[in-house]
């Protein structure tokens, strides 16, 4: 299947994504205004423009509208605050269901930006709002039970283990088991899972770790680094590991191809690259079956993303112009 029946095909899906859905703040601020403050002489940050997107399983949500699926929705958690407002507002904009979120007491996960409006480059630490605990019993079992009531109504999951603290996360180990019985349950459907630092605990799905990630997963799994035997561990139909400019490792099976990445001279943000690889990925291997197809058309997708700044997206128009 050639890469535009492969998009025409993807404007009928129906994609549930599900995970850590996080605000990206993008905040430019002016050194000029770097006076210190009256009452503690501290210098301040002035922030004289904000732009929010939605990140982290946001940011798949948005590369997977961006790519012109037919419907996206999002399952997580969100804050009842002002920056859960924003989120909210940033997803629903780009056309993304937010009937599935949840709202509670927890802060909004947000990474605020920090840009320096003279050169554009992001020179200051990032403020970032995390939940530390994990989630309360009654959110994690409403979050169980609307992922095991939605997942017949979707072609393709996809699960975004983002949070990099130890608890915190949607995705406790309840959520995972509920992942693994939606997959066992309608096998017909992608489910794709993208974790960075518990990718070793799932079960029965796609797992797409980038190369770090899946040797970290692998020593804590099994003391060593061996991706076919990590792909066992996890009884997975395939192990999907990205190797930036070099490529995707598909792991199966029967064997272990290489999927070459499009070469690009001089990318300008390479954020948000695995996101948009798996959103073209999980949603090409949903109409072709074929994942080595798959795997190059989420090549094609991220090597258009990475040409811009901060998380990216492609449209089918731009795929089409480069393929």
């Amino acid at each position: 299947m050639n890469v535009p029946a492969i998009l025409e095909r993807i404007r009928s899906l129906r994609v549930l994504v599900a995970g850590d859905v996080c605000l990206d703040r993008w905040c430019r601020y002016d050194p000029a205004l770097a006076e210190p403050s009256r009452e503690t002489g501290i210098p301040r940050i002035a922030a004289v423009a904000t732009e929010v997107t939605p990140g982290a399983a946001g940011t798949v949500a948005n590369n997977l509208a961006a790519l012109g699926a037919g419907r996206v929705d999002v399952l997580g958690v969100i804050g009842d605050d002002g920056f859960g407002y924003e989120l909210r507002r940033a997803l629903e904009a780009r056309g993304i269901g937010t009937e599935l979120l949840l709202t509670a007491t927890v802060p909004t996960f947000t990474y605020t930006k920090l840009l320096n409006c003279g050169t554009g480059e992001e020179d200051l630490p990032r403020l970032d709002f995390v939940n530390t605990r994990p989630p309360a019993a009654e959110v994690e079992r409403e979050l169980v039970k609307r992922l095991e009531r939605a997942a017949a109504s979707y072609d393709a999951i996809l699960i975004s283990d983002q949070a990099e603290t130890e608890t915190g996360g949607v995705i406790t180990a309840a959520v995972r088991n509920a992942v693994t019985r939606a997959a066992a349950a309608h096998p017909e459907a992608v489910v794709w899972v993208d974790s960075r630092m518990r990718a070793e605990h799932f079960r029965g799905v796609i797992v797409k770790p980038n190369r770090r990630e899946a040797e970290e997963a692998s020593r804590r799994a099994l003391g060593r680094v061996d991706f076919p035997a990590l792909r066992a561990h996890l009884e997975a139909p395939l192990l999907i590991v990205t190797h930036g400019s070099e490529g995707a490792e598909l792991i199966g099976p029967t064997g272990t191809r290489w999927a070459a990445a499009r070469r690009v001279e001089q990318p300008v943000d390479i954020c948000g690259a695995g996101d948009s690889f798996s959103a073209g990925a999980a949603l090409a291997l949903r109409v072709t079956g074929d994942a080595m197809a798959a795997a190059e058309f989420g090549n094609l997708v991220a090597s258009i993303t990475i040409m811009k700044k901060g998380t990216g997206t492609a449209s089918p128009e731009e795929i089409l112009a480069k393929c």
